[in-house]
């Protein structure tokens, strides 16, 4: 997989170290509370594993899976949420838990949409914020990085589900994405 990466943007060290500030931040913010963490997959999957354990008060955890790319590089516009949380999440803190926002169209949608159903407050946690690109009004709470406009792959993050599982966030080589285009 390295040999795919045109460099490698942020080591295990540098995730490790932003993964425990953010977890302390969290657990400091939300003191005396009990949120509900919610993990937007599949790409967030790491981050959010990594996160909850550098958390150290009582947490409740949620999976929901959102997408508005398929296979494709760039958003196509069109949100696809599955999530059985509509019972879960009224009257609740929920922190939502990104691993990249993009264009923001995904989260703009997932926000809205639990906004309407009762939060008690909403938070939105991303390891990697790509501000250059997004069309939709979300600003997050809680960011690990912001990012240049490059194609990032690994620590969960992926190109057609490949590279998830690359321990460090690497910018993808454009021939890599541009095969059969």
């Amino acid at each position: 997989m390295i040999d795919d990466m045109a460099y490698i943007l942020l080591t295990r060290q540098q995730l490790s170290n932003k993964v425990k500030e953010l977890g302390e931040r969290l657990t400091r913010d939300y003191a005396g509370k009990y949120p509900l963490m919610v993990c937007i997959l599949k790409g967030s999957i790491v981050f959010f594993a990594d996160l909850i354990r550098e958390i150290s008060i009582p947490v409740e955890i949620e999976t929901m899976t959102a997408s508005s790319y398929g296979s494709a590089t760039v958003s196509s516009g069109v949100v696809s949420v599955v999530s059985k949380l509509d019972d879960k999440i009224a009257g609740r803190d929920v922190i939502l838990v990104e691993d990249i926002i993009d264009s923001g169209r995904t989260l703009a949608f997932i926000k809205s949409d639990m906004m309407g159903k009762g939060v008690s407050s909403l938070k939105v946690c991303t390891l990697l914020d790509k501000p250059s690109r997004r069309v939709a009004d979300i600003k997050p709470d809680y960011v690990g990085f912001e990012v240049p406009d490059a194609f990032v792959v690994g620590y969960g993050l992926d190109f057609d589900q490949k590279y998830r599982n690359f321990p460090e966030v690497g910018v993808l080589k454009p021939e890599i994405y541009t095969k059969n285009v």
